[in-house]
């Protein structure tokens, strides 16, 4: 038996309940949870924004401990410290071979259950989901062994969870997404745990002006640890026009979405320059459709685009962004400010909605 948090019905509280975990099959892995980030792409499916099976177990950004492997697992062995990747690339399909595992057709398309079809959580003769085959809101997880990215030199726990998510999504949204030229300006909408994390990327490749914008001054002022160069509040005025006084009247060479309403992106699509690349991190509510000016995209020659898990290669990427973190070039140190225990899950959410700064992260003994 296993504790885990289990979303029943949206918009309802998650139940910290027992559960039964079965053995890891062929080409899975049985982790022992040590941390899980508070990320806001639960909340989603807490608020009824994004749909998932339910009951499920959620928690997508996590890190641990190999507990034990199934039959057939050769990268990883028991004792090893391992992120968790909410896209275990089958590293067979057409998105795979192309060279974009992180929009793994095979997974996508097997969702909330194992690569077999099944799920490896149960109450009783009620099989519980897990989202991104990660479900790190428990004590311990079964994932698939693409799932494990081994660390090779140990970190702080909360830290590696912070590498299973929001850094590889906004480090990569700008490294290898965007392609931020060094010397260029940067307008990032939204400065929760992703969007800190895409202003620490544009610091690693030398933007001249980096430009955090939201509407909690709280929020704008701890942006400027991980370097922001400028804020721009937008519950003051118009943020489109505070970014384009900051930029000579052109607005910014590459704007950032990171919260996920179709405000945010139509403003971040306005505050770009001409020649410019707005790039969409946050998700959207299922079914929200964001208005933009269709003349301006061709006379001005926008590039729009989004962004999924930072366009990162889990296996590839995230020890990079570890070696980062340990060189310094990360301020990683920074950014989880709140810990919480399992039983405490509900609260860690509210203090998020709450505007609270930084990340938030569930610490298992």
């Amino acid at each position: 038996m296993v504790k885990a948090a289990v979303l029943y019905e949206a918009k309802q509280p998650l139940a910290i309940e027992d559960l039964e975990l079965d053995d890891p099959k062929s080409g899975e892995v049985l982790v022992k949870i040590g941390a899980a980030g508070i990320c806001r792409s639960d909340r989603h499916f807490m608020h009824g924004d994004a749909v998932i099976n339910l009951p499920a177990v959620l928690g997508h950004e996590g890190a641990g401990t190999v507990e034990s492997v199934g039959p057939g697992v050769t990268s990883v062995r028991p004792g090893d410290q391992v992120i968790l990747s909410f896209v275990p690339a089958c590293g067979r399909c057409k998105s795979c071979i192309q060279g974009h595992a992180n929009i793994c057709d095979n997974h996508m398309a097997t969702g909330p259950m194992m690569y077999d079809g099944t799920c490896r959580l149960h109450k009783g003769d009620q099989r519980i989901y897990h989202m991104g085959k990660v479900a790190c809101f428990a004590e311990y997880s079964v994932v698939p062994e693409a799932g494990c990215v081994p660390v090779s030199s140990p970190i702080p726990m909360d830290i590696a969870a912070m590498i299973g998510c929001c850094v590889p999504t906004g480090v990569g949204a700008v490294v290898y997404s965007a392609k931020v030229e060094p010397g260029s300006t940067v307008a990032v909408v939204g400065c929760g745990g992703v969007g800190l994390n895409v202003i620490m990327g544009a610091k690693l490749v030398n933007a001249s002006k980096i430009i955090a914008v939201d509407i909690r001054e709280s929020q704008l002022e701890f942006a400027m640890k991980f370097g922001a160069t400028h804020t721009v509040n937008a519950s003051d005025r118009d943020p489109v026009a505070q970014v384009k006084e900051l930029t000579d009247g052109r607005g910014a060479d590459y704007t950032f979405e990171v919260f996920g309403s179709t405000d945010t992106i139509k403003a971040a699509y306005e505050m770009c320059a001409k020649s410019g690349t707005v790039t969409v991190v946050g998700i959207a509510p299922v079914g929200a459709e964001a208005p933009i000016n269709a003349v301006e995209l061709v006379r001005f020659e926008k590039t729009l685009r989004g962004t999924y898990y930072g366009s990162a290669r889990s296996q590839i990427d995230m020890p990079t962004m570890v070696d980062l973190y340990l060189s310094g070039k990360l301020n990683l140190d920074d950014l989880v400010v709140r810990h919480y225990t399992l039983d405490q899950i509900n609260q860690a959410y509210d203090d998020m909605d709450q505007g609270e700064v930084g990340r938030g992260a569930i610490m298992f003994s």
